[in-house]
């Protein structure tokens, strides 16, 4: 039911809050969780050492909690998104920008469990093995599973006009330091050509009813690109919070 609430929010068109656990695989965890805080968490084994395997304890433990778990792949092959989306609420895959990848990710996801020809011919021709086949897969199969593509790069912008037009993409999201990366200017957050390249995702995103946003570790920043019009809030991660929440209470016992 969390995935399905996920899901009907972004079609309805409204703003998700979620968040990152990169390091986090303990389930006990999730009973630390404010309520009401989060609709979703996206669980990541790109950057570190995990698997993400490892977080499935956590998948569950959410669950039972009412928040969908998305998982971030390392890797951007669509039997690797296929296989995720066999266990967890969806997937957010890294650094997509040419189309007939992205359409190819988004059907590995949405499309499950055809391949080979068959798949190709839903993908290019909308053609089915048979009209129960299609309802099955869209309506039972994956009928509350999530894509999100992330946008790193300027290619990817480029072509995201064409990438929110694909069956099944729910969502787009901006990877900034990978993208800040592309552009030149690694790391500058508030620089005014990414604030208005983040403007131009959003606005394109909107067009074709598909949720956008960027992540971001400081709120004044996320605020920023909430003000811009982005539905998909990704915040921050469990132990950055952790480390700003211990150095704010710290810092503030230890001056006496």
């Amino acid at each position: 039911m969390s995935a399905k609430a996920l899901k009907d929010k972004l079609i309805k068109g409204e703003r998700v809050y979620g968040t990152f656990f990169q390091h986090a695989i303990c389930p006990a965890v999730v009973d630390f969780l404010p309520p009401g805080a989060l609709d979703f968490v996206i669980v990541t084994a790109e950057h570190n050492a995990l698997d993400v395997a490892d977080f499935l304890p956590m998948k569950y433990a959410l669950n039972a909690k009412g928040i969908a778990c998305l998982a971030r792949t390392h890797s951007r092959d669509p039997d690797d998104v296929s296989k995720v989306c066999d266990s967890f609420d969806g997937v957010v895959v890294p650094y997509v920008e040419e189309v007939a990848h992205a359409k190819a990710l988004a059907a590995a996801a949405v499309y499950r469990p055809l391949k080979g020809r068959a798949l190709q011919k839903a993908i290019d021709k909308n053609e089915w093995p048979s009209q129960k086949t299609k309802d099955y897969v869209t309506n039972v199969k994956c009928a509350d599973t999530v894509f999100i593509p992330m946008i790193e790069s300027l290619a990817g912008i480029e072509n995201l006009d064409a990438i929110c037009s694909i069956p099944g993409v729910h969502a787009v999201f901006v990877g900034p330091n990978d993208l800040t990366t592309t552009m030149g200017i690694p790391n500058e957050y508030d620089h005014k050509d990414l604030i208005a390249l983040l403007k131009r995702v959003i606005d394109v995103a909107d067009r074709h009813h598909v949720a956008a946003g960027c992540w971001f570790g400081r709120t004044d920043q996320m605020l920023r690109t909430i003000r811009q019009g982005a539905r998909l809030v990704v915040y921050s991660n469990d132990s950055a919070m952790m480390k700003d929440a211990m150095s704010a209470a710290f810092t503030e016992l230890r001056k006496g």
